[in-house]
């Protein structure tokens, strides 16, 4: 006998599917050129709204949702490769290596992207407070670390088809539904989605935005 038991609460399925968004819409601007590059920028300024609002979730957040939970130890990892443990209920040893591969690579990106400067169409909102060389550098470690985003993207969706084709897993519906079915009736007894905590979360992306609001602006 299986029960829905809630293992990703809603702050953290938004920030998954809102960040999906501006990754795909970012990479079709930055395509079009021209004026588009603007909304490009837009895009990398929401993009890491939500990266710093999931560090912070990353501690604060719901069971799932925090890093204490989910970032595995090496004797964890290798056993789980091993095939000695089970993925648990939250992201698998794995999968929360790539989760937080995947922060780093976009936290990179969104930030250099503040000092970026094509010498055409656009230049960084924090450009004109470091050197020449220093935008060089930055721009071209933002014109780099697209091709990471890209291998790891690429991964992850790699692996979501594994587990769907191969291991009958189906990894998107959780991160819609926020629930997942498991075969027994004492699933962790842990406060997962409250309204309290999405209020919290609430709380903390606005702040987060008015930060770099006035930051940019």
């Amino acid at each position: 006998m299986s029960t829905l038991v809630r293992v990703w609460d809603l702050p953290t399925r938004l920030f998954h599917w809102a960040l999906a968004i501006c990754m795909v819409l970012g990479i079709v601007f930055v395509k079009i050129g021209g004026n588009a590059i603007q909304w490009h920028a837009y895009c990398g300024y929401t993009a890491l709204a939500l990266i710093l609002f999931r560090v912070i979730w990353g501690f604060v957040g719901s069971w799932h949702a925090r890093f204490a939970n989910f970032i595995p130890s090496p004797s964890k990892l290798i056993a789980f490769l091993r095939g000695q443990v089970d993925g648990g209920l939250g992201h698998n040893p794995l999968g929360a290596l790539s989760v937080i591969a995947l922060l780093t690579v976009i936290l990179i990106q969104a930030l250099t992207g503040l000092f970026a400067d094509d010498d055409i169409f656009f230049q960084g909102p924090l450009a004109k407070y470091v050197s020449n060389s220093t935008v060089a550098l930055l721009t071209s470690i933002h014109r780099f670390n697209q091709y990471l985003i890209f291998a790891l993207v690429g991964l992850h969706i790699a692996a979501i088809s594994y587990y769907y084709f191969v291991k009958r897993e189906n990894l998107v519906r959780p991160m819609v539904t926020g629930d997942k079915s498991i075969a027994t009736k004492s699933p962790l007894a842990v406060e997962i989605d409250s309204f309290r905590q999405r209020m919290i979360a609430l709380a903390v992306f606005l702040l987060i935005s008015l930060g770099l609001y006035i930051l940019i602006a």
